[in-house]
Protein backbone atom coordinates (compact mmCIF):
# COMPACT_ATOMS: atom_id res chain seq x y z
CA UNK A 1 0.00 0.00 0.00
CA UNK A 2 1.29 3.27 -0.65
CA UNK A 3 -0.19 6.63 1.15
CA UNK A 4 -0.67 9.41 -0.55
CA UNK A 5 -1.97 13.07 1.36
CA UNK A 6 -3.53 15.27 -1.03
CA UNK A 7 -3.58 19.03 -0.93
CA UNK A 8 -4.19 22.38 -1.35
CA UNK A 9 -5.52 25.94 -1.05
CA UNK A 10 -9.33 26.44 -1.25
CA UNK A 11 -9.84 27.35 -4.89
CA UNK A 12 -6.93 25.61 -6.22
CA UNK A 13 -8.37 22.65 -7.71
CA UNK A 14 -7.63 19.63 -5.34
CA UNK A 15 -10.87 18.15 -6.09
CA UNK A 16 -10.11 17.65 -9.61
CA UNK A 17 -7.08 16.15 -9.02
CA UNK A 18 -8.28 14.10 -6.54
CA UNK A 19 -10.79 12.87 -9.42
CA UNK A 20 -8.34 12.35 -11.81
CA UNK A 21 -5.74 10.25 -9.66
CA UNK A 22 -9.19 7.99 -8.45
CA UNK A 23 -9.75 7.40 -12.56
CA UNK A 24 -6.36 6.32 -12.43
CA UNK A 25 -7.48 3.60 -10.08
CA UNK A 26 -6.34 5.11 -6.54
CA UNK A 27 -8.68 4.72 -3.66
CA UNK A 28 -10.05 7.85 -2.31
CA UNK A 29 -10.67 8.37 0.85
CA UNK A 30 -11.88 12.27 1.14
CA UNK A 31 -11.66 14.15 4.26
CA UNK A 32 -14.26 16.79 3.21
CA UNK A 33 -16.87 14.29 2.69
CA UNK A 34 -16.13 12.37 5.89
CA UNK A 35 -16.61 15.48 7.93
CA UNK A 36 -19.76 16.14 6.50
CA UNK A 37 -21.01 12.49 7.40
CA UNK A 38 -19.81 12.81 10.96
CA UNK A 39 -22.13 15.78 11.48
CA UNK A 40 -24.96 14.51 9.94
CA UNK A 41 -28.38 14.28 12.25
CA UNK A 42 -28.33 12.50 14.80
CA UNK A 43 -24.55 11.67 15.34
CA UNK A 44 -22.44 12.81 18.47
CA UNK A 45 -20.55 15.33 16.11
CA UNK A 46 -23.60 17.03 15.69
CA UNK A 47 -24.26 17.45 19.04
CA UNK A 48 -21.31 18.36 19.75
CA UNK A 49 -20.64 21.35 17.46
CA UNK A 50 -24.80 22.39 18.86
CA UNK A 51 -23.26 22.40 22.09
CA UNK A 52 -20.19 24.67 21.50
CA UNK A 53 -21.99 27.29 18.74
CA UNK A 54 -25.94 27.13 19.43
CA UNK A 55 -28.89 26.51 17.58
CA UNK A 56 -28.56 29.07 15.47
CA UNK A 57 -25.88 26.63 13.15
CA UNK A 58 -28.94 24.56 12.58
CA UNK A 59 -30.97 25.02 9.70
CA UNK A 60 -34.93 24.44 9.78
CA UNK A 61 -34.65 20.53 9.08
CA UNK A 62 -32.37 19.72 11.55
CA UNK A 63 -29.28 19.55 9.42
CA UNK A 64 -26.22 21.77 9.69
CA UNK A 65 -26.28 25.29 8.59
CA UNK A 66 -22.87 24.94 6.80
CA UNK A 67 -22.49 28.97 5.65
CA UNK A 68 -24.12 29.90 8.91
CA UNK A 69 -21.06 27.80 10.64
CA UNK A 70 -18.72 28.86 8.29
CA UNK A 71 -19.49 32.70 8.90
CA UNK A 72 -18.99 32.22 12.56
CA UNK A 73 -15.76 30.11 11.93
CA UNK A 74 -13.52 31.45 9.15
CA UNK A 75 -13.39 34.99 10.69
CA UNK A 76 -12.42 34.03 14.46
CA UNK A 77 -8.97 31.96 14.68
CA UNK A 78 -10.19 30.92 18.51
CA UNK A 79 -13.90 29.29 17.14
CA UNK A 80 -12.50 27.60 13.95
CA UNK A 81 -9.86 25.77 16.43
CA UNK A 82 -12.80 24.70 18.49
CA UNK A 83 -15.05 23.06 15.46
CA UNK A 84 -11.63 21.55 14.28
CA UNK A 85 -11.21 19.70 17.96
CA UNK A 86 -14.67 18.71 17.26
CA UNK A 87 -14.81 17.30 13.81
CA UNK A 88 -11.05 16.20 12.86
CA UNK A 89 -10.46 13.59 15.58
CA UNK A 90 -13.98 12.04 14.37
CA UNK A 91 -12.73 11.89 10.87
CA UNK A 92 -9.44 10.62 11.59
CA UNK A 93 -11.26 7.59 13.33
CA UNK A 94 -13.30 7.45 9.93
CA UNK A 95 -10.41 7.88 7.25
CA UNK A 96 -8.16 4.92 9.75
CA UNK A 97 -11.19 2.58 9.24
CA UNK A 98 -11.60 3.22 5.50
CA UNK A 99 -7.99 2.97 4.65
CA UNK A 100 -7.75 -0.27 6.60
CA UNK A 101 -10.16 -1.88 4.70
CA UNK A 102 -8.02 -1.08 0.89
CA UNK A 103 -6.38 -3.33 -0.91
CA UNK A 104 -2.56 -4.40 0.29
CA UNK A 105 -1.35 -3.08 -3.45
CA UNK A 106 -3.58 -0.26 -3.12
CA UNK A 107 -2.99 3.90 -3.34
CA UNK A 108 -4.69 5.16 -1.20
CA UNK A 109 -5.51 8.41 -1.54
CA UNK A 110 -6.64 10.83 1.65
CA UNK A 111 -7.60 14.59 -0.13
CA UNK A 112 -7.14 16.34 3.04
CA UNK A 113 -8.06 20.08 3.29
CA UNK A 114 -5.82 21.34 6.26
CA UNK A 115 -3.14 18.42 5.75
CA UNK A 116 -0.69 21.98 6.28
CA UNK A 117 -2.18 23.72 8.83
CA UNK A 118 -2.50 20.10 11.34
CA UNK A 119 1.15 18.91 10.74
CA UNK A 120 -0.32 15.34 9.16
CA UNK A 121 2.60 15.18 6.41
CA UNK A 122 4.43 12.18 8.16
CA UNK A 123 0.91 10.32 8.22
CA UNK A 124 1.76 9.77 4.59
CA UNK A 125 4.50 8.09 2.18
CA UNK A 126 4.09 11.13 0.21
CA UNK A 127 2.47 14.20 -0.39
CA UNK A 128 0.99 16.10 -3.33
CA UNK A 129 0.18 19.63 -3.46
CA UNK A 130 -1.92 21.56 -5.74
CA UNK A 131 -0.74 24.22 -6.51
CA UNK A 132 -2.11 28.03 -7.95
CA UNK A 133 -1.82 31.87 -8.06
CA UNK A 134 -4.00 33.36 -5.37
CA UNK A 135 -5.19 35.14 -8.09
CA UNK A 136 -6.84 31.89 -9.94
CA UNK A 137 -7.51 30.94 -6.39
CA UNK A 138 -10.22 34.15 -6.28
CA UNK A 139 -11.07 33.53 -9.55
CA UNK A 140 -12.60 30.28 -8.91
CA UNK A 141 -14.22 31.13 -5.38
CA UNK A 142 -16.33 33.83 -6.85
CA UNK A 143 -16.67 32.65 -10.36
CA UNK A 144 -17.34 29.11 -9.93
CA UNK A 145 -18.79 29.10 -6.27
CA UNK A 146 -20.08 32.77 -6.02
CA UNK A 147 -18.94 33.56 -2.98
CA UNK A 148 -17.77 37.01 -2.52
CA UNK A 149 -14.67 38.74 -2.60
CA UNK A 150 -14.62 39.58 0.95
CA UNK A 151 -15.89 35.81 1.64
CA UNK A 152 -13.33 33.78 -0.75
CA UNK A 153 -10.49 36.30 1.08
CA UNK A 154 -10.99 35.18 4.39
CA UNK A 155 -11.51 31.84 3.62
CA UNK A 156 -7.77 31.78 1.49
CA UNK A 157 -6.45 33.77 4.82
CA UNK A 158 -8.00 30.92 6.91
CA UNK A 159 -5.65 28.34 5.31
CA UNK A 160 -1.86 27.94 5.23
CA UNK A 161 0.02 30.22 3.08
CA UNK A 162 1.35 28.60 -0.83
CA UNK A 163 4.86 28.97 1.15
CA UNK A 164 3.68 26.45 3.49
CA UNK A 165 2.25 23.98 1.61
CA UNK A 166 5.00 23.81 -0.90
CA UNK A 167 7.46 23.36 1.86
CA UNK A 168 5.86 19.64 2.91
CA UNK A 169 5.11 18.87 -0.76
CA UNK A 170 6.83 15.33 -2.88
CA UNK A 171 5.13 16.24 -5.28
CA UNK A 172 3.47 19.59 -7.17
CA UNK A 173 1.21 19.93 -9.20
CA UNK A 174 0.65 23.24 -10.96
CA UNK A 175 -3.05 24.00 -11.96
CA UNK A 176 -2.84 27.11 -13.51
CA UNK A 177 -3.10 25.53 -16.24
CA UNK A 178 -5.86 24.21 -19.02
CA UNK A 179 -7.69 21.33 -18.33
CA UNK A 180 -5.86 19.05 -20.53
CA UNK A 181 -2.40 19.32 -19.21
CA UNK A 182 -3.85 19.25 -15.89
CA UNK A 183 -5.11 15.51 -16.73
CA UNK A 184 -1.98 14.65 -18.85
CA UNK A 185 0.20 15.29 -15.78
CA UNK A 186 -1.95 13.90 -13.40
CA UNK A 187 -2.30 10.68 -15.24
CA UNK A 188 1.49 10.52 -15.29
CA UNK A 189 1.88 10.96 -11.31
CA UNK A 190 -0.74 8.27 -11.21
CA UNK A 191 0.64 5.92 -12.68
CA UNK A 192 3.71 6.32 -11.25
CA UNK A 193 1.86 6.25 -7.84
CA UNK A 194 0.43 2.60 -9.19
CA UNK A 195 3.85 1.41 -10.39
CA UNK A 196 5.08 2.26 -6.69
CA UNK A 197 2.41 0.76 -4.82
CA UNK A 198 2.75 -2.66 -6.34
CA UNK A 199 6.78 -2.67 -6.15
CA UNK A 200 8.56 -5.23 -3.79
CA UNK A 201 9.33 -3.73 -0.66
CA UNK A 202 12.48 -4.22 1.17
CA UNK A 203 12.66 -6.80 3.61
Amino acid sequence: MLTVGLTGGIGAGKSEVARLLAECGAVLIDADRIAREVVEPGTPGLAAVVDAFGEEVLAADGTLDRPRLGSIVFTDPEKLAVLNSIVHPLVGARSRELEEAAAEDAVVVHDVPLLTENGLAPLYDLVIVVDASPETQLDRLVGRRGMTEEDARARMAAQATREQRRAIADIVIDNDVPLGELERRVKDIGAELVRRARAPRPE
